[in-house]
């Protein structure tokens, strides 16, 4: 096995000793098997690599810090909750929050003495970080755009059932971060009846996509789940599997694969459907080589219709033939729109998915002001933009008007390819970064812009992707 998973074997369900990390004052790190458990807490440790010289040179530790990403399923967070990730940011983190690709929040910057107070901060408002990271599920994604469909609701709910039904049992979280205390009604017991003492052996992502918009990369998740619609009703799921984009350069064994449609589920089987595919993937998976471990490799392994056998078997009955569907688009739809009931959403577009404020452009500072007024939500697209959702007709004209003043809007006047990128975080807190992507990625658009906009090409929807 590999050292992880011996670190996972011994960590006594996730705990370690991060407690005692925690309680060292001698440095900012914690130990190094705990690097590993963190992550299960939806945690990394840091270092500011822009200091490395200076503070070698002063015979300083790396500056060390942490980052923690807030999970939202469905990518629904309520004023409220914006607003406490707001304070908390400027209380304790770097002053930004980042909007990532699978519809969560992240935090910034955070001391290790300050670990616990901000997790308890967003926990006073529902919100949580567990299973944010590690070799578990992931935050699960579904299309946040609640104009687009009569079924969305529905599937936001079922985004809801699946994260809080594939959160880890273990009582770690609780005991280290909230001093024993339980939120809302969920049981932690020391038990992990799906994933068991060594979890999985690698992440695990999951989305929901209703058609015809694949906003949320159904085929690069380990399982992609196709909302089917006939006459305005949900009539089940198609299920497809393997999904994930990464490969490790210099290693040919690694490879992108895209998801493979099996077929079709009831919604009341959906549950068991996922839960088998986690077991297989447990059970089965690559524990000795992590570049390896990913479920892609393991249904290429098995076969596909080897692994679709061992699913029917394990829910007990067989799957019904794909149902018909198309996608038409990927990206997010910018600018307002106007719901069933009367209320109106505005998609914005988030550069790099930075809510920061900066000499020029205070971002955050608006939403902020939104956030105190508003009486909807705010909604993570898989694109790392915001919509804010559910504005009453008396309130747009206000909303319109704070979001104008901070030259927020208008989002038209940026080019296609500005409003369809993404670059990966990279220096200065990645560790494997050997170069710069997301810092320098907007002033690289500035140059193609000038080009796109020479050939009359400043409005088609080119995908740019800077890692």
């Amino acid at each position: 096995m590999s050292n992880v998973e011996k670190i996972k074997i011994k960590s006594n369900y996730l705990r370690g000793t991060l407690e005692e990390s925690l309680r060292d004052e001698i440095t900012g790190a914690i130990a190094d098997d705990d690097t590993q458990l963190i992550k299960f807490h939806g945690s990394y440790q840091q270092a500011d690599r822009d200091l490395d010289s200076e503070r070698k040179r002063q015979k300083l530790e790396p500056l060390y810090s942490f980052m923690i990403r807030v999970r939202a399923p469905g990518g629904i967070v309520t004023s409220r909750q914006w607003q406490r990730l707001d304070d908390l940011a400027d209380e304790y983190g770097n002053g930004g929050l980042k909007l990532t690709t699978r519809q969560a929040v992240q935090l910034h910057g955070i001391l290790k003495k300050d670990l616990k107070k901000t997790i308890q901060g967003f926990d006073e408002v529902l919100m949580d970080s567990f299973a944010g990271c590690g070799d578990v599920n992931r935050n699960v994604m579904c299309n946040p755009n609640p104009y687009l469909s009569a079924i969305h609701e529905e599937v936001f709910e079922t985004a809801g059932k699946i994260s809080e039904y594939f959160t880890p049992k273990t009582a770690a979280y609780h005991e280290i971060w909230l001093d024993g205390k339980k939120v809302k009604s969920t049981e932690v017991v020391d038990d992990e009846p799906i994933y068991g003492k060594t979890y999985l052996p690698r992440k695990f992502k999951i989305a929901i996509a209703i058609p015809p918009h694949n906003d949320v990369d159904i085929y690069a998740n380990d399982i992609g789940i196709i909302a089917i619609e006939s006459d305005g009703k949900l009539q089940g799921y198609n299920i497809a599997v393997g999904g994930g984009m990464g490969m490790t350069f210099g290693m040919p064994e690694t490879y992108p694969r895209l998801a493979d449609d099996i077929g079709f589920v009831k919604p009341d089987k959906l549950i068991d459907v996922i839960g088998a595919i986690m077991m297989i993937q447990r059970d089965h998976g690559n524990r000795e080589t992590r570049k390896l471990a990913r479920m892609k490799y393991t249904i290429d392994k098995m076969g596909l219709p080897v692994f679709k056998k061992e699913i029917e078997k394990r829910v007990g009955f067989t799957f019904l033939p794909v149902r018909e569907y198309r996608f038409d688009n990927n990206g997010d739809q910018y600018g307002w729109n106007k719901n069933l009931d009367g209320t109106h959403n505005i998609t914005l577009f988030i550069e790099g998915g930075r809510v920061k404020n900066t000499a020029r452009y205070k971002l955050k500072e608006a939403l902020r002001k939104v956030a105190d007024i508003h009486p909807g939500d705010f909604r993570l697209t898989g694109n790392q933009n915001l919509m804010i959702c559910k504005i009453p007709e008396s309130e747009k004209p206000i909303i319109e008007g704070i979001l104008a003043s901070y030259k927020v809007l208008p989002e038209q006047e940026k080019t296609g390819l500005r409003l369809n990128s993404i670059a990966c975080v990279a220096l200065n807190t990645c560790t494997l970064a050997m170069a710069e992507s997301e810092r320098y990625l907007p002033s690289l658009i500035d140059k193609l812009d000038e080009i796109l906009i020479k050939n009359k090409l400043e409005k088609d929807a080119i995908l740019i992707r800077m890692t």
